[in-house]
């Protein structure tokens, strides 16, 4: 027994279905069908493991044995205990498709993940409240896979919540998606509208949000005791944190570096500001 397979093998990239695949590759689409696309077998066996909700799998026809057996290997699991349909599609045409240089014969199609991502927005009279324990936000960060790399960063170093603003970059970007992996699946992410409004709700509620920002009161990282409930506000790739943000934030928090040198990567600057978050 292998994976719900429907019908006869595809081979037109004219087929409704396919149509409807490519089309998720476009965010207004994905937007539009809330629904979103992800390529490669790793990330299908830790969307099946989270209980990402599938709508349906496509998989290439000479490399279906191939991915029911690895299926298996990395999940424990049958193949038939995947309640969603399957379709096999020719070796030619899923090749074209496909968004990995090397396709490993499987892309998944999922609903959004409403669950543990939320799109929030501010009003003047809300309290915009957090779970405890650090969280980490994101003002303008465009780049998709800066986001996915934090997010896995997130998840490894034990951070609680990410909150974005709504102009971050997809959480559904396929670069996104490959960056993240199976974390993305299951970590809690709210998007508001009003990023500076959002970080001065979390003030007013008497915990601390630091800015990733050097100016002439910031501290090194490193110097400033951390405690349990604070949080850290990262910028954009090119032009950092906005002013107003700033001005909303605690204090300032920079990171050390040798002189003449570039300033850090968003991914890698975030990474290092939760270690020494979540330390």
């Amino acid at each position: 027994m292998g994976f719900f397979y429907q019908g006869e093998v595809i081979v037109s990239r004219q087929n409704r279905r396919v149509v409807d695949l490519c089309k998720l590759e476009d965010r207004k689409a994905r937007q539009a069908q809330k629904r979103f696309r992800f390529d490669g077998v790793k990330l299908f066996c830790e969307a099946v493991m989270r209980d990402v909700p599938l709508v349906c799998i496509f998989l290439r026809q000479g490399s279906r044995e191939k991915v029911e057996a690895r299926f298996e290997e990395l999940t424990g699991r049958s193949p038939e205990t995947v309640q969603c349909p399957a379709f096999l599609l020719s070796d030619e045409l899923f090749d074209k498709i496909s968004q990995e240089n090397a396709p490993e014969g499987v892309i998944c199609v999922a609903e959004y993940i409403d669950r543990f991502h939320k799109m929030y927005i501010i009003k003047m009279e809300d309290a915009f409240e957090l779970p405890e324990g650090p969280v980490l936000l994101l003002e303008s960060v465009r780049d998709p896979l800066n986001v996915g790399a934090i997010i896995r960063s997130a998840a490894a170093l034990g951070i609680r919540h990410l909150v974005l603003s709504e102009d971050c970059a997809d959480l559904y970007h396929p670069k996104t998606l490959r960056a993240a992996m199976g974390p993305l699946f299951s970590m809690p992410i709210t998007r508001v509208d009003d990023l500076t409004a959002a970080v001065k709700c979390i003030t007013a509620s008497g915990r601390r949000v630091f800015a990733a920002a050097l100016d002439a009161n910031a501290a090194k990282l490193g110097e400033l005791p951390f405690v349990q409930g604070d949080c850290v506000v990262i910028g954009n790739e090119g032009h950092g944190l906005s002013e107003g943000l700033i001005e909303a934030c605690t204090r300032s928090i920079y990171i050390s570096m040798q002189a003449g040198t570039e300033s850090l990567n968003a991914g890698v600057a975030a990474a290092l500001l939760m270690w020494e978050l979540c330390r």
